[in-house]
C-alpha cells in the first residue's frame, strides 16, 4: 500500500533552516509528482510546493517562493523540502502528498519556528 513518511521537523530559530524528507513506498515513485502541504491549528491545510516526476518542473506558494526548495531523489524514493530563512509564520505540521486518483498523505512532521 502507499506509504509516505515525513521526517526532519523540529524547533528552529527565525532565520534558520531545516530540511524535511518524505520517504515513499508502495507505488512507482519515479513516475509520480509529489507535493508538500502544511497546516496550523484551526486553519485549512495549505499548499506549499510541488515537483514533477522527473524534477523538470517545480511550483511554489507565493509565501515560500525564494526561501523553500523542493527536490527529489528517485533512486531513494524520497522527496525533500529545503526551508531557509524560516519565519514564525512557517510554524506548522508539514505533510507529504501525492495524488493518484485520490490524495495520499503522510502523518506529518512538526516545524516550530521560534526564538
Amino acid at each position: 500500500q502507499v506509504q509516505l513518511v515525513e521526517s526532519g521537523g523540529g524547533l528552529v530559530q527565525p532565520g534558520g533552516s531545516l530540511r524535511l524528507s518524505c520517504a515513499a513506498s508502495g507505488f512507482t515513485f519515479s513516475s509520480t509528482p509529489m507535493s508538500w502541504y502544511r497546516q496550523t491549528l484551526g486553519k485549512e491545510r495549505e499548499y506549499v510546493a510541488s515537483i514533477s516526476s522527473a524534477s523538470s518542473g517545480t511550483r511554489y506558494a507565493d509565501s515560500v517562493k525564494g526561501r523553500f526548495t523542493i527536490s527529489r531523489d528517485n533512486a531513494k524514493n524520497t522527496v525533500y523540502l529545503q526551508m531557509n530563512s524560516l519565519k514564525p509564520e512557517d510554524t506548522a505540521v508539514y505533510y507529504c502528498n501525492t495524488y493518484m486518483g485520490m490524495d495520499y498523505w503522510g502523518k506529518g512532521t512538526l516545524v516550530t519556528v521560534s526564538s
